[in-house]
């Protein structure tokens, strides 16, 4: 599969199709969008917002939440509004969410038959990585999402004047029920 896409990719940049792409590095809308990776989003999600190439900066992780105040998605949260103007972040959640009732035991067990040694986990847990907690999701989409807008707007970092605000997206029609208006 990756060769194909390389394929594309050459014939892609070959015929200039990445010319009706062009932007800068600021997003238009001044808009941060913390959402999942899930697959029925990629279209789907700018679609129903109206947006497009160049309007926002989309940050995409495993459930669209922040588990951790210092973790990847915080960072890039604080380079979009220190760096690339952002001044309002969505954090959007959605229906049918694979990381709701994610079990970290089922994770870990899976891992195991895949060729992860034990000794590769033990060796985690006597870091001090919390396995059980990092790799469990989230039991109710609503209350993931409210924690998340919680964490970003009160993160000791946060400018004040920074709008955040949550919602969950219905991943077959797009409607947004808004969740959390900070």
């Amino acid at each position: 599969m990756i060769e194909e896409i390389l394929k594309h990719n050459r014939k892609f940049v070959e015929t200039g199709e990445y010319r009706r792409f062009e932007t800068s590095k600021y997003p238009d809308k001044r808009i941060a969008i913390v959402t999942c990776m899930d697959t029925r989003l990629v279209e789907l999600l700018p679609a129903a917002l109206g947006i497009r190439n160049g309007d926002v900066k989309m940050i995409k992780n495993a459930g669209g939440t922040i588990t951790n105040p210092f973790d990847s998605t915080m960072r890039s949260i604080l380079v979009a509004v220190y760096e690339l103007g952002v001044n309002e972040i969505m954090v959007i959640g959605h229906t049918g969410c694979g990381v709701q009732g994610m079990d970290s035991a089922e994770m870990l067990h899976v891992m195991k038959e895949r060729g992860v040694s034990e000794e590769h986990i033990s060796l985690m847990r006597h870091c001090g990585i919390d396995l059980d907690s990092w790799l469990h999701g989230f039991d109710d989409t609503a209350a993931a999402v409210s924690e998340t807008v919680d964490l970003i707007a009160r993160h000791p970092l946060m400018a004040s004047d920074v709008r955040v605000a949550g919602y969950i997206m219905d991943s077959t029609t797009g409607a947004l029920e808004v969740i959390d208006k900070n």
